[in-house]
């Protein structure tokens, strides 16, 4: 796995990065925090990223081989940029190692967690158990009574269409089509 990466080639390393960039900048979309109620914090823009993410992940999973390598590389791209953002903010750098472990442990948490959900959506089940992870990670800052996540579960519905709409080539070019709002 550390040769993988060594020698990862250039052109999938940043074919990761533009995904990933494309990823944060659906992720930090205004209608997302002003109309769907995720709360505008630095807990709330991981908490998107973080489901925007999983949502490329699940679709690039249907592209297997080719979209491993990728999906690898884009995780490792959100982890250094969690350091990186760390680091802006700053973190010590005693504590960032620690806080960027915790980070990709809360990833990796969410990641099974969305990805059960969807995949119980996609296969003809209800939307209880993604209902439960979006209360518990995206609005788990807030009171419970004070959040409707049904205009968020319809949005991460829509985002999950058209991603499996889309051709592969494409987003592992880096250019994921999100719907529309």
């Amino acid at each position: 796995m550390v040769f993988k990466r060594l020698f990862r080639p250039k052109q999938q390393e940043e074919a990761a990065w533009l995904l990933y960039e494309n990823v944060v900048q659906q992720a930090r979309r205004t209608e997302l925090f002003r109309d769907l109620g995720i709360p505008d914090s630095v807990d709330g823009r991981f908490e998107s990223i973080v489901l925007h993410l999983v949502l490329v992940l699940r679709r690039m999973r249907v592209d297997f081989p080719e979209g491993e390598d990728i999906a690898a590389a884009l995780q490792e791209v959100f982890i250094a940029d969690m350091d990186r953002s760390l680091r802006e903010m700053g973190a010590g750098d005693l504590g960032v190692g620690r806080r960027v472990q915790q980070m990709a442990e809360g990833f990796m948490g969410r990641l099974a967690s969305y990805e059960t959900a969807l995949d119980e959506i996609a296969g003809g089940g209800g939307e209880n158990g993604l209902r439960a992870a979006l209360l518990r990670n995206v609005y788990g800052t807030l009171p419970e009574e004070a959040v409707d996540p049904a205009g968020l579960l319809g949005y991460v519905r829509a985002q999950m269409q058209a991603l499996e709409a889309q051709e592969g080539t494409g987003l592992r070019a880096g250019k994921p089509q999100f719907a529309p709002f």
